[in-house]
């Protein structure tokens, strides 16, 4: 009750300045129109044209909400609402005062003047006022300082452009945040002297541990950084001592919006790479905008991340289909609390299950299928092969024939560069569902494709959670091998990426994404001990346990035999040699596949696979070892 009646007063206090300002405003344009002597017959209708003139421009400044803000935060937006508003109201207030006096008999030029005046006053009150909280601001910052930073958290930030601009912002708006800025540095020669809403750009970045102010955390502020100018900067903040955080790259935020509350850790996606992804937005809506989608594994790491860039699209319906009840539930609840607001449908089932995703694809009637659902874990997929096969191939047969029946739009699979001279049962498992695409795409209407890349950082059982969860527990971090190398994406690049592969694609296509340069797995477990805070070898031990089963040194994206090819995308490449087989040859040899899965002989499994996928070359000792604890044997 208390906070309307306040409202009310202000609103009552902005009408009255208002009042007084047009009024001025108009008596003004009067004296400059006749040279400070107005006539006896302008005199004399005076108390006649203000009530047309008062009133009209009350009325437009009440259309354009000129009295719903704070006169505290004008911006830039609130001085052009007053133009536009003082505007409709000199237009209103002519016409009203042609219809009753004529155009002869009241001097138009003083509504002109009056305009002009009336328009510079509203903007000079209001922009006052925020000059005034703005200096007010600062005086108190200058004589109670030491009241100001008490059981605040001084911050420097590193990069003096919009993203410390909207920050600094924030922080000297909202008390409510126990932050205050002390000092920004930027490696821009012109910007140091400047300042930021009052806070100076002290020196170069290289100059931090050399500052004289004393500050307690560093914020990066720089979210287009590139991996290698992270490593640097994160490596002279490592040299003061003192915390530091980041703001998240553009691919992170999906609305945009830079604020304290998104500042988080540096990470290994800030390390390995953070350049921002363009996309062809236009061909991506195409496809997807105002139509039903399906994601497939939807709730895990590269389907989660699909489904949230799939909603600033404005899909019709959101299929998501996952095995796993909690990861559904999930991200249901991402969506539902989305600020994206699209219709979506949660579908707890398996993709083996044909019966299930006939009654599916009834439904909801899909446009398009993301599929993403998939056995990924290497070492586990090497001890239960049959059930790589089984959701790998059969579940990918069975979604393409559901999708024939019910004539989708596109296809795109997820896959994986371990389909590449696959040396392990879930790498052949996606090449063979690689080829089923390419081979239905031959004679068929869906626009079939795939989408092949390497490790997304931070997917549930890769490598770079697996260490983080050593660090924390003390070690000891385990190495497969100190010359290991692996290629590293973000998951939200690859989801970005996949979504605009899937616009390019016209039927069979492979798309490969550029996954830059291969890390050295070694580089990446010192990396993450040290983004720790602590010392590899020092404070936590390596050890080197040997490759697992199914693992290679390198990980390849293209066959020899493969011919690959430049898009209009620089980070994505295509191959496209036909590689397809006749339909029903391919169901006679995938059939043999899922037959030996059934077996549960891993004999018979690997060589069927290998009969089918001839660069397919299992380790020896893998096969002899479980050929010795194969479950056809019970054990």
């Amino acid at each position: 009750m208390n906070k309307t009646i306040q409202k009310s007063r202000n609103v009552v206090q902005f009408l009255l300045v208002d009042i007084f300002l047009i009024l001025g405003a108009l008596y003004i344009a009067f004296l400059l129109r006749f040279d400070f002597s107005i006539p006896a017959y302008i005199s004399n209708n005076l108390f006649t044209y203000i009530p047309v003139v008062l009133t009209a421009k009350l009325i437009s400044f009440s259309i354009f909400g000129m009295y719903r803000g704070m006169w505290r935060y004008t911006s830039i937006s609130d001085i052009i609402n007053i133009v536009r508003a003082s505007s409709l109201g000199s237009l209103m207030a002519l016409s009203i005062l042609a219809l009753l006096f004529g155009l002869s008999g009241f001097p138009r030029s003083v509504l002109f003047i009056d305009y002009a005046l009336c328009t510079i006053f509203l903007g000079a009150s209001r922009a006052s006022v925020r000059l005034y909280f703005s200096n007010l601001a600062q005086t108190q910052n200058i004589f109670s300082q030491n009241a100001l930073l008490k059981g605040r958290k001084k911050l420097i930030m590193i990069g003096g452009g919009d993203s410390a601009e909207k920050i600094v912002r924030e922080i000297r708006d909202n008390t409510g945040l126990k932050y205050v800025v002390v000092g920004i540095v930027d490696d821009n020669t012109s910007k140091i002297g400047a300042t930021i809403h009052g806070i100076p750009i002290l020196g170069p970045i290289d100059e931090l541990a050399n500052l004289k102010i004393p500050f307690d955390e560093i914020i990066i502020c720089i979210p287009t950084a590139s991996n290698i100018a992270m490593r640097r900067i994160v490596a002279i903040c490592k040299a003061t001592g003192k915390s530091y955080r980041t703001v998240p790259t553009f691919m992170e935020l999906i609305d945009g919006k830079v604020s304290m509350k998104s500042v988080r850790d540096v990470s290994m996606v800030d390390l390995l790479g953070r350049k921002e992804v363009e996309l062809d937005r236009s061909s991506i809506s195409h496809y997807i905008y105002g139509k039903r989608v399906l994601v497939t594994g939807a709730g895990g790491s590269i389907g989660a991340e699909l489904v949230r860039n799939c909603l600033t699209f404005d899909p019709d319906l959101l299929v998501l289909l996952d095995q796993s009840e909690h990861n559904l539930f999930n991200i249901g609840r991402e969506c539902e609390h989305s600020k994206h607001p699209v219709s979506f449908q949660p579908v707890l089932g398996d993709i083996r299950d044909k019966t299930l995703l006939y009654r599916v694809f009834s439904s909801f009637k899909p446009d398009v299928v993301f599929h993403a659902a998939a056995y990924k874990h290497v070492p586990m997929q090497e001890d239960h092969p049959w059930e790589a096969i089984l959701t790998n191939i059969q579940g990918t047969l069975n979604l393409i024939d559901v999708s024939e029946e019910h004539e989708i739009n596109r296809f795109v699979l997820v896959s994986t560069d371990k389909a590449v001279n696959p040396t392990n049962i879930m790498g052949a498992t996606k090449r063979v569902a690689e080829k089923l695409i390419q081979s239905k795409s031959i004679d068929s209407n869906v626009k079939y494709m795939a989408v092949r890349f390497g490790n997304v950082i931070g997917s549930s059982g890769s490598v770079i959670p697996t260490f983080q969860k050593q660090i924390r527990n003390g070690g000891p971090v385990t190495i497969t091998d100190a010359n290991m190398h692996r290629y590293f994406m973000s998951i939200s690049e690859a989801a970005l990426l996949i979504l605009q592969a899937g616009a390019m694609g016209t039927g069979g296509e492979i798309y490969v994404l550029d996954m830059g340069k291969p890390v050295n797995i070694k580089d990446v477990a010192y990396e993450l001990i040290r983004l720790s805070g602590l010392e590899p070898e020092t404070d936590i031990g390596i050890e080197y346990i040997g490759m697992r089963p199914g693992e290679k040194m390198f990980e390849e994206l293209q066959t020899q035999d493969e011919n690959i090819n430049d898009t209009n995308h620089e980070k994505i490449l295509v191959l496209k040699n036909g590689n397809g087989y006749n339909w029903d040859n391919l169901l006679d040899h995938v059939g043999k596949i899922v037959s030996s899965a059934r077996s549960y002989d891993y004999g018979e499994v690997t060589r069927e696979l290998k009969n089918f996928i001839p660069e397919y070359v299992p380790d020896s000792k893998t096969v002899q070892q479980r050929l010795k604890t194969t479950l056809i044997d019970g054990s």
